[in-house]
């Protein structure tokens, strides 16, 4: 039997440490995850949902968006993945009578882990204006008052739709066609804080903004360079991928200000032997200094340049542009400058040299250390830089490979899920529908919160995700929403976005990843896309937590005929019949979806065209693969201060908690940790176990404050700390952002201390 929620929220204010552990998984991540699963399902519906994921014929792992291989094993999941699917297929109910026993004062002091413990939301519920809780309310209400705040609206650009990345591909063209059809093109996304410095880095530099390899490229590769990137908590099994690329001879080189057990030492809990054993993963720890990458690979570009035959001479006549002028800049690298920006030695860069030359073929993996920084997508165009000069894009075992941190957040992008979208796009969506479409930019996260904070916005729809939880600046981002005449949160579970609601607000409970969803034509399934950009079907196999449940799709369709009414067109009633006729029009409004409904009904789906990777063609701005020589950046440091980069437990997803501990870390019982090395703590006299408050600084002279913090020496990086989000977004200003990219810069947060 599954076990209740907690009653009331876990004391967090004494955190056990212990040593860091040397290797992830093993037998402690089966014990964790049969615990966790019992917990929320019980043993019999463990074992029934458990087997269907990430299987041919089951449904799409709701946590990250890493790949799965044509041949899948039984347990096709890891310990984080399957914590997701426990909690969405919990057995745990959110009803009415817990918002009448819960009034919102109640529900805004409650952390995040216990509102994310209580189980799925079983029917709409309404928060009227001047009322102090959730009520519920009909399906029918609940698009009436959708409809008359965005009707009464002066502009459509008034109203914002945020996408969350569990968002399916069907559900995601729906949300952007209604949004452009209402005369908008405001849709910001998860993206915004995550990748979005990738994708602007990719697109200048090789013409499309998604990875450039497959799974079987991994596992040919001579050299794997892991950067920013914590794959043991984050994307644990893509440990498995560089299992068997270390088995075929593989190198691997880790970048990272903390050393992390994933990178180390990988025991595989699908082998018996490699369960206890297990496969020592790095050949080369570079412990870099925050937001030193980018001056890293620029001095190891001039080195290459330097070392004589090393370049593909050939690749970049025939497939590039700019050489010249990058080389110039790279020359311009200097050794004691870039050893000040990373912290590194000359022998530690040097030995990386020496393997990027012996490799024939290299892939540079990297995820949020690379991208939550002002100089994050001149970062990205240097790594591109690295792998231009020896022809590494465009052949097997080669290329970039950004990992996608939300399980269709790609697909989503793909789908039009973007406040700057293509004119070929909008023109295809505008011939396909009869409708004109917006041609001004809409509004990315920060700046849909700068509108709200400034009137300019007046309506938020959350189409799922935490949006107060995952956002920057707290304090600024909670009164922005607050000044909102109506939110709006489409979503399974409880998290902080309920508690902090415009005017009016709306909670609309829907199905998931498990749940069967049984349309008037039959029952459906939906399509998701993952990281490497393999299309595939995703079937859930739950009875729904409530007969109270609509399905995204259906969510959107009744939402756009409420709102639109006759005035539209657009068959909305026959997409929420059958999701196949949605998948038809895709087919013929976004290029590599033709014959979306057959290909994608052959078991593992297919793969989307991506022309650098299948080609070498490259379609940017010069019709080739563009060097870049960016002036080299890196945070300055002022004396008594650290820069702390904001991250995840090994207890959690994006922002939801499945649990109060760190496992890999050393860390239990709490989140209010900050880890410092302990140098710099003798420095800045901060015994281990002292409690602090952190104190962002940032040039506009506003104090944001995370109190109550509990000092943890641990080996960062000199001068660098990290500590737990959400907790620590207040610090994050909201200007404080990824030139070009907008992503809020989440790495690089000056901090000083202050006793609690």
């Amino acid at each position: 039997m599954a076990t209740k929620p907690p009653a009331g929220d876990p004391v967090q204010d004494a955190p056990q440490v212990a040593s860091p552990k040397r290797a992830a998984a093993g037998l402690p991540a089966i014990g964790h995850t049969l615990k966790i699963a019992h917990q929320q399902m019980g043993l019999a519906r463990t074992a029934r949902t458990l087997l269907k994921v990430n299987q041919k014929d089951g449904f799409d792992c709701p946590g990250c968006a890493w790949p799965e291989g044509d041949k899948r094993h039984t347990a096709e999941f890891c310990e984080n993945g399957a914590k997701a699917v426990a909690e969405e297929a919990t057995l745990r109910r959110v009803t009415p009578e817990f918002f009448a026993a819960h009034p919102l004062a109640d529900l805004a002091t409650r952390s995040g882990y216990w509102l994310g413990q209580q189980g799925r939301i079983t029917q709409p519920m309404y928060l009227p204006e001047g009322g102090d809780r959730y009520e519920a309310v009909s399906w029918e209400r609940a698009f009436a008052v959708i409809a008359e705040e965005l009707t009464a609206l002066a502009s459509p650009d008034e109203a914002l739709f945020y996408t969350s990345g569990r968002t399916s591909n069907e559900a995601a063209f729906l949300f952007q066609l209604f949004a452009r059809e209402f005369g908008t093109n405001n849709l910001p996304d998860c993206s915004n804080m995550c990748h979005e410095s990738s994708g602007s880095a990719l697109n200048e530099t090789i013409g499309i903004g998604k990875g450039s390899v497959s799974l079987e490229d991994l596992h040919q590769a001579e050299l794997i360079i892991v950067a920013g990137q914590n794959p043991g908590t984050n994307h644990p099994r893509m440990l498995s991928a560089l299992e068997q690329a270390k088995s075929a001879g593989a190198k691997i080189i880790s970048v990272n200000p903390l050393p992390e057990a994933g990178t180390e030492r990988f025991k595989n809990p699908q082998n018996p032997l490699g369960m206890f054993k297990g496969t020592a993963l790095t050949d080369l720890f570079l412990q870099i200094r925050i937001g030193g990458d980018q001056a890293l690979f620029r001095l190891l570009n001039k080195l290459v340049i330097g070392a004589g035959g090393a370049t593909d001479e050939a690749f970049i006549a025939e497939h590039t542009h700019g050489y010249e002028e990058f080389a110039a800049a790279a020359k311009e690298a200097d050794w004691a400058e870039t050893l000040t920006a990373t912290g590194l030695t000359r022998p530690e860069i040097e030995q990386a040299l020496a393997m990027i030359l012996a490799s024939k073929r290299t892939i540079v993996c990297w995820a949020m250390g690379l991208t939550q920084h002002k100089h994050a997508v001149a970062t990205i165009r240097e790594v591109v830089n690295l792998l231009l000069l020896r022809g590494d894009i465009g052949r097997p075992g080669a290329g970039v490979c950004p990992v996608r941190g939300h399980s269709n957040v790609q697909g989503d992008r793909t789908m039009g899920i973007f406040e700057r979208p293509a004119p070929a796009f909008l023109d295809a969506l505008d011939k396909e529908f009869g409708i004109t479409s917006p041609r001004g930019h809409g509004f990315d996260v920060v700046r849909s919160i700068q509108a709200l904070r400034d009137g300019e916005a007046k309506v938020l729809f959350a189409m799922g995700g935490n949006f107060v939880g995952a956002t920057p600046d707290t304090e600024v981002t909670e009164a922005a929403i607050r000044r909102a005449s109506l939110t709006v949160h489409v979503s399974t579970k409880l998290n902080r976005s309920h508690a902090v609601t415009g005017r009016r607000a709306l909670i609309l409970p829907t199905l998931g990843r498990t749940d069967k969803d049984v349309q008037a034509s039959g029952k459906q399934f939906v399509t998701v896309e993952d990281s490497m950009g393999m299309v595939h079907s995703s079937r859930g196999n739950l009875a729904p937590a409530s007969p109270h449940l609509l399905s995204e799709p259906a969510i959107v369709a009744r939402m756009a005929r409420a709102v639109l009414g006759t005035a539209s067109t657009t068959p909305w009633e026959e997409f929420e019949r059958d999701y196949a006729t949605i998948r038809d029009r895709i087919s013929r409004v976004i290029p590599g979806f033709e014959d979306f409904n057959a290909r994608v009904a052959r078991p593992g789906g297919f793969r989307l065209p991506h022309a650098p990777r299948d080609e070498r063609r490259f379609p940017t701005k010069t019709g080739k693969a563009n060097f870049t020589a960016a002036p080299v950046e890196y945070p300055r440091i002022p004396a008594g201060r650290l820069l702390l980069q904001t991250l995840r437990s090994h207890d959690q997803y994006n922002t939801t908690i499945y649990g109060l501990d760190d496992r890999y870390r050393g860390i239990t019982g709490g989140r209010r940790v900050v880890m410092v090395n302990p140098e710099d703590a003798a420095e800045l006299g901060l015994a281990d176990g002292a409690y602090t408050d952190l104190v962002g600084e940032w040039k506009d002279g506003v104090e944001r404050r995370a109190p109550g913090f509990r000092v943890v020496h641990y080996p960062t990086a000199r001068g660098c700390a990290a500590a737990y989000y959400p907790e620590t977004n207040v610090l994050v200003p909201l200007d404080s952002t990824a030139d070009t990219s907008n992503t809020p810069a989440s790495k690089s947060v000056v901090i000083r201390f202050e006793p609690a």
